[in-house]
C-alpha cells in the first residue's frame, strides 16, 4: 500500500463538501462495506465524532490503539488517520462535520478541537448517559430531514463535545472562540502547507492576523508555537508514511519536502530517538501501544 486511503463517508471517494456539511449514521448502516473492520484510512475536509453504543473491540488513532467496550467515545479532526475491528454486534453512532463548520462547533464547546481524543467509561455514569442520549437524537434529527436540521443537530454534538471534556479534564482552560477560530484555521493551513518550507510570516499573512496575535491563540489553544506546530506535522505524517505504507526512507523523506534524506533522518531521530527505519521496524502495523483513556 503506497496510499493512506482518503474517504468522504467510509467506503466512498473523496468529493467537495458543502460549508456547512454535516452527516449522522450508525456504524451498522455500513455493516455490508465494513463487516465490522474499518482500515486505517482518513478524512481529508471532516472531522467525526463516535460513539460506541454496543460490543466491543480495538479503535485505532494514528500509531495507537485502544481495546474497549462500549460505552467509548472519539473525537477525531480531518487528516487523522483511524479505524477500527469490532465485532459484528457491535454499533455506534457517527457524526460527521465538515472542517468549515468546526469554527461554530468550537464556540460553543468545551473540547479542543485540533487534536484527536478517545475515552472509555470511567465513572460518571450519568454523564455517559446524556452523551448517548444527545447523540441517539441527533441521530432520530438527522434521519427526519426536515428544514432546519443542522440547527438542532449541532447544538447537541457540542454539548456532548463539551461533556467529553470534563470527562477528560479538557474544561479547566476556557478559551475565547476567536482564539479557537484562529487556531483551528492555523492548523487547517498546515494541513495544507507542511509538505512547503513556509514559515510563521507566511501562515501570519495568509491568517491576515498578527504574530503576536497569532502566538497568542496557538499557544493559548495548542500549548506550543507555530514552528512546533509544523514540525509536529511533518513528524506525524512521517510516521504515517512509514507506518501504513511500504514507501522507502528515502520516499518519505521527499514525499515530506526534505531535500536532503539525511536530513530527515536527522530531524526524525532529534524528535524519537530513533532513526525512521528503525522506526518502522519497531512499529509493525496492529501491534501499536495503548492509546489511554485520557488524552
Amino acid at each position: 500500500m503506497n496510499e493512506i486511503p482518503n474517504y468522504f463517508i467510509y467506503g466512498e471517494t473523496p468529493r467537495p463538501l458543502d460549508v456547512g456539511f454535516l452527516h449522522v449514521e450508525l456504524i451498522s448502516q455500513r455493516q455490508d462495506i465494513h463487516h465490522g473492520r474499518a482500515d486505517p484510512h482518513k478524512h481529508e475536509q471532516m472531522a467525526q465524532v463516535t460513539f460506541w453504543t454496543k460490543g466491543a473491540g480495538t479503535y485505532l488513532i494514528e500509531d495507537k490503539t485502544l481495546e474497549f467496550s462500549a460505552p467509548a467515545i472519539s473525537f477525531v479532526p480531518s487528516n487523522v488517520v483511524h479505524g477500527f475491528d469490532v465485532g459484528l454486534n457491535s454499533d455506534a453512532v457517527v457524526v460527521s462535520i465538515a472542517d468549515g463548520v468546526l469554527p461554530l462547533v468550537a464556540a460553543h464547546s468545551l473540547l479542543a478541537l485540533d487534536r484527536p481524543v478517545m475515552l472509555r467509561a470511567e465513572g460518571a455514569a450519568a454523564t455517559w448517559d446524556r452523551m448517548r442520549a444527545l447523540l441517539l437524537m441527533a441521530h432520530e434529527e438527522y434521519a427526519t430531514g426536515q428544514p432546519g436540521m443542522e440547527k438542532i443537530v449541532l447544538p447537541l454534538v457540542s454539548a456532548v463535545l463539551s461533556f467529553m471534556a470534563r470527562l477528560s479534564s479538557q474544561a479547566a482552560i476556557m478559551r475565547s472562540s476567536s482564539q479557537v477560530a484562529l487556531a483551528v484555521e492555523l492548523k487547517r493551513l498546515i494541513d495544507l502547507y507542511f509538505r512547503e518550507d513556509k514559515g510563521v510570516g507566511d501562515y501570519v499573512d495568509l491568517l491576515r492576523t498578527t504574530p503576536h496575535l497569532l502566538a497568542k491563540a496557538t499557544t493559548a489553544v495548542h500549548g506550543k508555537g507555530v514552528k512546533e506546530l509544523i514540525s509536529d506535522r511533518r513528524l506525524l505524517e512521517a510516521k504515517r508514511l512509514l507506518l501504513f505504507t511500504v514507501r522507502t526512507v528515502e520516499d518519505v523523506a521527499y514525499e515530506l519536502g526534505f531535500k536532503d534524506p539525511a536530513y530527515f533522518s536527522r530531524f526524525f531521530r532529534q524528535r524519537t530517538g530513533v532513526p525512521p527505519g528503525v522506526w518502522r521496524d519497531s512499529h509493525p502495523e496492529g501491534a501499536f501501544p495503548e492509546f489511554g483513556s485520557r488524552p
